[in-house]
């Protein structure tokens, strides 16, 4: 894993109070989302693979070259219309990471 997202990362496990947690569970959401949608680009890359390039928008080198692009915008389309709920599962992880750090009261 690349350090400055493990570190990244880790910073988001951090315990904070009041209206900052909210901003926290945020970038948690978008940080679960961001990975569905990486994981969905993943899953998708092998359906488009063996496609030739005659269709469906004309073929040439140029779709081959841009088709990722293309996976990737329906990966991320797909957690926008709720995705697999693969996001919502590492929220939840997230945030019992999270309460688990936390100092008991």
């Amino acid at each position: 894993m690349n350090p400055l997202i493990a570190a990244g990362a880790a910073s988001l496990l951090q315990p904070v109070a009041g209206a900052a947690a909210r901003v926290v569970t945020d970038k948690m959401r978008e940080t679960a989302e961001a990975f569905e949608a990486s994981y969905l680009s993943q899953m998708l890359k092998p359906m488009f693979e063996g496609l030739s390039t005659e269709a469906p928008f004309g073929g040439g080198e140029a779709e081959g070259t841009w088709r990722g692009f293309l996976v990737e915008a329906m990966a991320k389309q797909t957690v926008k219309a709720g995705g697999i709920g693969l996001a919502d599962q590492v929220v939840a992880q997230m945030l019992k990471m999270q309460e688990a750090q936390e100092p008991a009261a």
